[in-house]
């Protein structure tokens, strides 16, 4: 079995098939438990907006310049940790923004390049059931939170600080020469981070979710741990070689990282999946001109990123103070497509909400005889009334020396970048507060 660290309690694999047919198609979720709190807080608590759930329950960040993130969070027994309510309230704004209802992952796809084994790590290997104590040094100024896992594989121990609620310097917020001689308009900020870690076989995803001052949310997951040491016997010309001279090659594989977003803007599922398309031509003798046009998405989409493309998500519920529709765009990072799987040929699914649908591919519940086990299969034709968003971020590992030991971090992952959610940068300055729309 390639990749897959062994079993580090006895029977571990076998309590983990055992849960897995216990549990069938339930939803399982726990959070922290403290002493003032005994048990994991009803469902509905989990699933609250960030003002309603337990304090436990509860993370709100004010960062520089007076923005406020707030959410909920749970853990589920696949998907791990899973954000709640999220809302954004910027300095100016006398309510919160809602944005999200919830956001996860939805699958952590790994096949081999050699065709011998590939894996659902969510819903096949463990994903939920591997998470990692956190040293107090890894959430410096920040609260770990202590999180029930559900099914624990280790019943005496189904508890683990395992969850970082900290800030995390961002660097330049904006920077702009002012009118005077000398005069610089700039800020440094730090964004909201939560994070937790999970080991899947020789392998420990760090899932990040980072909230800015200006209301840029970014979604990424890191990859580290160790090289499988089974897995240098790539004869067959695909793997790498590592070590000394030509003796062993590592196995080269994929990493393909689906998250499941559902939002929420103001309040209401019923938002909006517009497409804009730009395209550049030049008549004899004449600069480039560039065109953009908007496509509005009115049915389930499979789509593919490219150079001119994206998509943002609109409420139909809110407007910003310059009576603009609030919407966020997606900012796919980079992405090596896998074609080897139906699911994984397009970086973005939209899809109309089904509480079946959880997992972008080996999806654990029942949807229907002809419903299908993957994202790809229920882009039906269906008018989106209330869209699910997927995003797909793949990663082709061809491993090198220096991934050994331990492997050095790499990313993939993605944001959703506000646009028109407020009538300004909320961090603008108070000297440069009145130049909104067009100045002399």
């Amino acid at each position: 079995m390639r990749d897959r660290k062994p079993p580090t309690t006895p029977g571990r694999l076998a309590a983990a098939a055992g849960a897995c047919l216990l549990l069938g198609t339930a939803s399982v979720a726990a959070g922290p438990v403290g002493a003032a709190q005994a048990t994991p807080a009803s469902p509905a608590a989990r699933r609250a907006p960030a003002s309603q759930c337990g304090s436990a329950y509860r993370i709100e960040q004010k960062l520089d310049g007076g923005t406020v993130w707030r959410m909920c969070w749970h853990y589920e027994s696949h998907a791990g940790l899973v954000l709640d309510g999220i809302s954004y309230q910027p300095k100016g704004e006398r309510a919160p923004i809602k944005v999200l209802t919830s956001a996860k992952l939805a699958q952590i796809h790994v096949p081999y390049d050699d065709g011998s084994v590939e894996y659902d790590d969510l819903t096949g290997q463990g994903f939920a059931q591997g998470l990692q104590q956190l040293d107090p040094a890894e959430c410096p100024g920040g609260t770990i939170k202590t999180v029930r896992v559900p099914g624990a594989w280790d019943p005496d121990h189904p508890e683990v600080k395992g969850l970082c609620a900290t800030t995390r310097a961002r660097g330049h917020t904006y920077r702009m020469a002012g009118e005077r001689p000398g005069k610089v308009y700039q800020a440094q900020g730090r964004d909201l981070l939560v994070y937790t870690v999970n080991q899947v076989g020789w392998y420990e995803y760090i899932t990040e979710w980072r909230f800015a001052g200006d209301g840029t949310m970014t979604m990424q997951v890191g990859a580290t741990g160790t090289l499988s040491p089974m897995d240098y016997d790539a004869g067959d010309g695909r793997g790498w070689p590592i070590g000394k001279g030509a003796k062993d090659y590592a196995t080269s594989h994929s990493h393909n990282v689906f998250w499941r977003l559902n939002f929420g803007l103001d309040g209401s599922p019923k938002s909006r999946v517009e497409q804009y398309d730009s395209t550049t031509s030049q008549a004899p003798g004449q600069l480039p001109k560039t065109r953009t046009t908007r496509t509005q998405v009115t049915k389930e989409l499979a789509g593919d990123a490219a150079p001119a493309r994206w998509w943002r998500v609109v409420s139909t519920a809110g407007k910003n103070k310059d009576g603009h529709p609030r919407s966020y765009e997606i900012v796919p990072g980079h992405t090596t497509r896998y074609p080897g799987r139906s699911y994984t040929r397009h970086d973005v699914y939209v899809t109309e909400y089904n509480k079946c649908e959880q997992f972008a591919s080996n999806n654990l519940a029942n949807c229907g005889a002809r419903a299908g086990k993957s994202v790809d299969k229920w882009v039906n034709g269906q008018t989106l009334k209330h869209p699910i968003v997927w995003v797909n971020i793949g990663f082709h590992h061809i491993a090198r020396d220096e991934d050994q030991e331990p492997m050095p971090v790499h990313w993939q992952g993605f944001q959703l970048s506000p646009r028109d959610v407020t009538a300004m940068n909320p961090l603008t300055p108070p000297a440069l507060s009145s130049h909104n729309g067009h100045t002399e």
